[in-house]
């Protein structure tokens, strides 16, 4: 259903490769969702309705990870090749979480660091990155009706641990340079 949903939709949507790594789910999803649908939904009013879509063509793999991280120069390549083969743009996101951090998430420094790398080496085939990021770093345990909501540390997430603030913006000023070092 996500997929028919998808194709409906005015925004990129992204797909992140299967938990084994292979992106062949998300290509699949990505060449659905861009073809019209029909598909029973609710209207705004509660009434159920037929939908109809148009399809969106701005959909994209999101690799992030799987059995082994698949963020470096080689795994891009092979990934562009494969949206290549499928007829779409050899053009991808990397989530610096999740297997790519080994949900460490410190680690994501280092798989940025990695993109920044084949950016300032001419690459183009990344053309963004998803970061688990707050205002400080780690992540706190918090279950509703369970846990004191006012013992919570502000700024700190409750669901999957973050760097912080000071970590984002070195992030994104290695991410700028890299840019400008692809542009010289």
């Amino acid at each position: 259903m996500h997929r028919e949903l998808a194709s409906g939709l005015s925004a990129p949507i992204g797909f992140k490769n299967g938990t084994d790594g292979n992106i062949k789910i998300a290509t699949d999803a990505i060449q659905a969702a861009a073809r019209p649908h029909h598909f029973l939904s609710v209207h705004k009013n509660g009434q159920v309705a037929i939908v109809q879509t148009n399809g969106n063509p701005d959909c994209h793999v999101i690799l992030r990870g799987g059995k082994a991280p698949n963020y470096d120069a080689a795994s891009v390549a092979t990934a562009c090749r494969e949206l290549e083969a499928a007829k779409l743009p050899a053009r991808l996101m990397v989530d610096c979480s999740h297997a790519n951090s080994s949900k460490q998430h410190e680690r994501q420094l280092e798989v940025a660091r990695d993109i920044a790398g084949q950016i300032a080496g001419g690459s183009r085939s990344v053309f963004g990155l998803m970061v688990e990021s707050h205002l400080q770093g780690g992540a706190q345990k918090f279950t509703p009706g369970q846990d004191d909501a006012k013992k919570l540390e502000y700024g700190k997430s409750i669901t999957d641990a973050c760097i912080g603030w000071g970590a984002s913006m070195d992030l994104l000023e290695t991410l700028s340079s890299a840019v400008r070092t692809r542009r010289g």
